[in-house]
């Protein structure tokens, strides 16, 4: 089959690069090659397909329906080539030198870190990058491949994951906060009265600010730095249980009595950024991620 193939990947690539860079010059400074020979990748293609992939509309030359799809078509196949090769070099080479993980920070963390060294007694000699991230950032850290694996609350289009376990929130403040004192159930209305708590949103298109309307809130980056806040009665916040579970048998955080959505609950998800490719590494750590889990957090899985 591969034999009656008409285009080229090259070609492909410079009618991703024309479309990209905007333009004939453009591209040919991008793939580091003459116009005239980028020129003729495309009508080359053009010819050989029996298709027009653009047209000049006044005085620019934009993509035609058929162009569009094209061009679509080919930047999956590209991203696909390269991910071929990529895994090709990894699956060569073994177990792989270097896993990137991006996880949610509700995942318990000393969980994690159990994982981690599990991992660690098999193959000290592979390197482990760890990405902790809130809501969106996890999704982007998949979608543009910068991890392998995945623990998120959201399986991003176009990927599968098997669901890991179910992590119970908690909305909770200081004993002598002002809620804890008005000695009854607590609605929303009393809630935006006082000061949320949020961890901040580490994609690059975040959603900040209070869900609850509340009239303040102060966003941080890590979830050590919003308990904290919290322990010394600076505002409310909903925490994983887990999370927290010292804080509240010490005292020093307490359930809000709330009349509504005091608990609450969110799935977490394992994902691999192409499982098709993964190698023996990112394999065996996520099956070891999942032998925790159900050993450790059983009523959760």
């Amino acid at each position: 089959m591969a034999a009656n193939l008409r285009v080229s990947l090259e070609q492909w690539r410079s009618l991703q690069a024309v479309v990209d860079a905007g333009g004939y010059a453009q591209a040919a400074a991008v793939l580091n090659k003459s116009q005239s020979a980028v020129t003729y990748a495309v009508q080359r293609m053009e010819a050989l397909l029996n298709v027009k992939v653009f047209e000049v509309v006044g005085r620019k030359a934009q993509l035609t329906w058929t162009g569009e799809v094209l061009y679509r078509r080919a930047k999956a196949l590209l991203e696909e080539a390269g991910a071929l090769e990529s895994a090709a070099g990894t699956l060569a080479a073994g177990w792989e030198a270097e896993l990137r993980l991006s996880v949610e920070i509700i995942f318990p963390t000393w969980l994690l870190l159990q994982c981690f060294a599990r991992f660690a007694e098999e193959r000290p000699q592979t390197r482990l990058e760890l990405y902790e991230n809130v809501l969106s950032g996890t999704e982007e850290a998949l979608l543009q491949r910068n991890v392998e694996l995945a623990i998120c609350s959201r399986v991003p289009p176009g990927f599968m994951g098997d669901q890991l376990m179910r992590v119970r929130f908690v909305a909770v403040a200081h004993p002598d906060h002002p809620l804890h004192r008005l000695g009854r159930e607590l609605t929303r209305q009393d809630l935006r009265k006082h000061r949320h708590l949020i961890i901040r949103d580490t994609g690059s298109q975040r959603r900040s600010g209070s869900w609850l309307g509340a009239e303040q809130s102060w966003t941080v980056s890590q979830k050590a730095t919003s308990i904290h806040a919290a322990v010394m009665g600076e505002g409310f916040a909903w925490f994983p249980e887990e999370t927290v579970r010292g804080e509240l048998e010490r005292g020093e955080l307490k359930a809000l009595p709330l009349r509504e959505g005091g608990e609450r609950s969110a799935d977490l998800y394992l994902v691999f950024a192409d499982r098709d490719y993964a190698g023996p590494g990112a394999l065996r750590l996520a099956q070891i991620i999942r032998e925790q889990v159900a050993g450790q957090c059983p009523g959760h899985a």
